[in-house]
């Protein structure tokens, strides 16, 4: 999918649309709403008739929509936004951008976030900067897991607790310890207490 973004924002159309059909093979016989919405909006960035384009796009969203992938649901958001701005449907671009803008925001994406807000930029809308107290507090589940961890419970009992994989339960410490401004365990307890 990265390849066929690139090449069509390139101009490499004949390498894009290559690429979209190899990627169809395997989509295809997989089937999930991820999958399929990964190529829908593949698909959309090589079709040159608008109203087949408009479609795939908005199949990308609902399919990718149903599933947890939200980076994938955010740039379908992203790139359908930036092609709306292109045809010129810059009211509907700005819901998508906009949406685009606050996912990536939030997970902390900030490239793709600045991408967004070019974008919004240029359909005329002002984008506030999301404000540091708001960049830097914990999700729901990064403050869940870092109660458990602060109260001495492993990444084991974490994951099992929280009906997550031990893989995420280290990718969330690493969030709330670069949140906190912390690098153990053994702070977090304090540094929880001051940060609430």
């Amino acid at each position: 999918t990265e390849l066929i973004e690139a090449a069509a924002r390139a101009g490499e159309h004949e390498l894009a649309t290559v690429t979209v059909d190899q990627l169809a093979a395997r989509t295809r016989a997989c089937g999930t709403d991820y999958a399929l919405g990964l190529e829908a909006r593949s698909r959309a960035l090589v079709t040159d008739d608008a109203v087949a384009a408009d479609a795939l796009y908005r199949e990308a969203i609902a399919r990718l929509g149903c599933t947890r992938m939200r980076t994938q649901l955010a740039r379908a958001h992203l790139v359908y936004g930036e092609w709306l701005r292109r045809q010129r449907r810059v009211t509907v671009a700005r819901a998508q951008l906009r949406t685009a803008n606050e996912m990536f925001s939030a997970m902390g994406a900030e490239a793709f976030a600045d991408r967004a807000a070019r974008e919004l930029l240029a359909t005329g809308e002002h984008v506030r900067a999301p404000s540091p107290a708001t960049s830097w507090e914990l999700t729901g589940q990064e403050a869940r897991v870092a109660e458990l961890a602060g109260d001495g419970a492993s990444n084991p009992d974490i994951a099992a607790q929280l009906y997550i994989s031990r893989r995420t339960v280290e990718y969330h410490l690493h969030k709330v310890f670069t949140k906190l401004g912390i690098n153990s365990r053994y702070q977090l307890a304090r540094a929880l207490k001051r940060s609430s």
